[in-house]
């Protein structure tokens, strides 16, 4: 069976997507195949079709974190967006598919009375991505909500609980062994008040508007904050607030956000983060890690 007819009888297939139309800073080169699998066993057959077939792949969420190359993708990017089901199990848990996209989810536990994902309700991912780089805000991260996750590997699926997730600052076990596709998880979900919840993501929605640039192309936070002061402050520090090279900007709203201003490319990007590690190194001796995925770059 030809390739383009396998993955349409298992998937929504287009042949005419680039990076810029699947990621939040709206760069990259364009896709040969982008297949959005119908559920969590027909993903499993298009992943063992591609690996027998020799056709790379790249799963993705929102793609709202990650940064793609200019040049073509000869491969398969996969995404989730159907893997999106939610359930109650009898444990009290919350049983969800990595598609889902968590700010949706937050608000529909908020209408419920229950409480767990108010940190992320502004976090414009979706719950695969979120535990891949174990996100987090206000003090908490998805390590602290996520009891288990179910990953696919090597034709199986199976369970790894919390501890085996290697969780630290923005990263995980998914980040060493790329073979584990994360497809669900169960997270930790409690009763709480409705009203209390709301005005809680509302006041946290508000304070993102006033602090964030919200309106323009980006990946959100480029740099993991450093032990010692915030990464934005650094980058302030060396005269770098609303600083433009080509088609990016360092955000005036917020340091720490690159923006795509124009029609910028993955080397403006990678240009641009480039030059403000060396400014912050030279300035104080401090490293600046991203915390943005860089692919096919």
């Amino acid at each position: 069976m030809e390739t383009i007819d396998f993955l349409s009888s298992h998937g929504d297939l287009s042949l005419d997507r680039s990076f810029k139309n699947i990621t939040t800073i709206k760069i990259g080169g364009p896709i040969k195949y982008l297949v959005a699998p119908f559920d969590m066993n027909r993903l499993k057959m298009i992943m063992t079709y591609l690996k027998e077939e020799g056709i790379k792949y790249k799963l993705v969420g929102r793609g709202s974190n990650m940064v793609c190359g200019d040049e073509a993708y000869d491969g398969c990017v996969i995404k989730l967006e159907h893997l999106d089901h939610y359930s109650f199990l009898d444990d009290g848990s919350l049983y969800v598919e990595a598609g889902m996209v968590v700010p949706r989810l937050a608000n529909m536990l908020a209408t419920q009375g229950l409480s767990g994902l108010e940190f992320a309700s502004g976090i414009p991912g979706t719950l695969g991505g979120l535990i891949y780089m174990n996100a987090g805000a206000y003090k908490k991260e998805m390590k602290d909500v996520v009891k288990e996750v179910l990953v696919y590997k090597d034709g199986e699926f199976m369970w790894l609980k919390n501890e085996d997730c290697a969780f630290s600052y923005r990263h995980s076990i998914f980040h060493e062994d790329r073979e584990l596709v994360i497809v669900a998880c169960k997270l930790d979900i409690v009763k709480g008040e409705r009203k209390e919840i709301q005005a809680l993501m509302a006041d946290r929605l508000q304070r993102r508007r006033n602090t964030q640039p919200l309106d323009k192309p980006s990946v959100g936070s480029c740099f993991k904050n450093p032990s010692t002061d915030y990464a934005w402050r650094y980058i302030d520090g060396v005269g770098l607030r609303g600083y433009r090279y080509r088609g990016i900007e360092v955000s005036e709203k917020h340091p720490n956000w690159l923006l795509n201003i124009g029609d910028a490319r993955a080397e403006d990007f990678i240009a641009t983060s480039n030059y403000i590690k060396d400014r912050v190194k030279a300035a104080y001796d401090v490293d600046l890690h991203m915390e943005v995925e860089l692919f096919n770059c």
